[in-house]
């Protein structure tokens, strides 16, 4: 058994020194990047528990591994509280990024070579949203729409593009724009060619959470996002969904792009839902 009161100074003062230095540096300075986190004291115990030391693959009550009855606890208390902050009836919190459970979605919705419409990561969106240096834009036929000269989703050329190309999958969300897109008239777009309406709001959640920025969920299939940035809990991804996607499927999740679970970060989303 290991010593309760061991510290990493003891062990390894140049790691301790790094991690001291990192925590002056965030103390002590503005962050100017919207997207990082700034996590409580709650999130950073939450993080070191024993959790971390256990393997539990598959679902609540579905696990691959004996003595998970501690952690299905757990697991079922996040996704209950997820649901229960974005008003969804289904929510999954295995990703392990908000990239990672952007691919759960593509790999239980699409085929390969399927078109995908997103925006371009030169114009504000994300990578995983089709860009050619991206498993989406290499394994999907990725077609990307833009902004126009004031800065806004151009709506019209969108519709066009949708028309034009007939995508599988119309994607919704963005790193970097500063405007409310209309959740509604995407859905619109997405229903008018047979398209999956997705949604990735990780830089979004946490003004969706508190009601400050419309939330996506009434309009589209499927939603994602990142348990950090704004919502400001351990680094994970959550996939949810108002009503049934076509083909929810959580397996992917589990086959396509993970084994085990990191069973303290469901502790750590617990604190960040309540």
């Amino acid at each position: 058994m290991f010593a309760r009161d061991a510290r990493i100074e003891g062990f390894d003062p140049e790691l301790a020194q790094a991690i001291a230095n990192e925590t002056r540096r965030q103390e002590d300075h503005v962050e100017l990047i919207a997207s990082e986190n700034y996590a409580s004291p709650r999130v950073l115990e939450a993080q070191g528990s024993v959790l971390t030391n256990k393997y539990a693959e598959g679902y609540p009550g579905k696990r691959y591994y004996g003595g998970c009855e501690y952690v299905d606890v757990a697991e079922q208390l996040a996704i209950d509280r997820c649901k229960q902050l974005f008003d969804a009836d289904y929510a999954n919190v295995q990703p392990h990024s908000g990239s990672q459970a952007n691919q759960a979605v593509y790999f239980a919705l699409l085929q390969p070579g399927d078109t995908i419409l997103g925006m371009s990561l030169a114009h504000g969106g994300h990578l995983t949203h089709g860009a050619k240096v991206n498993a989406s834009g290499k394994l999907f036929n990725a077609v990307q729409y833009g902004v126009d000269e004031n800065g806004f989703i151009d709506y019209a050329e969108v519709e066009r593009m949708a028309n034009e190309h007939k995508p599988k999958m119309l994607i919704a969300g963005f790193s970097a724009y500063s405007q409310i897109i209309d959740w509604a008239r995407m859905r619109a777009i997405a229903d008018a060619v047979g398209a999956i309406f997705f949604v990735d709001m990780a830089h979004i959640a946490g003004l969706v959470a508190a009601g400050v920025y419309p939330s996506p969920l009434p309009h589209a299939h499927v939603v994602t996002s990142t348990t950090h940035k704004t919502l400001r809990g351990p680094r994970g991804g959550i996939i949810v969904a108002k009503r049934p996607a076509s083909q929810p499927a959580p397996e992917p999740v589990r086959d396509a792009k993970k084994g085990a679970k990191d069973t303290d970060a469901f502790e750590d989303m617990l604190k960040k839902l309540q």
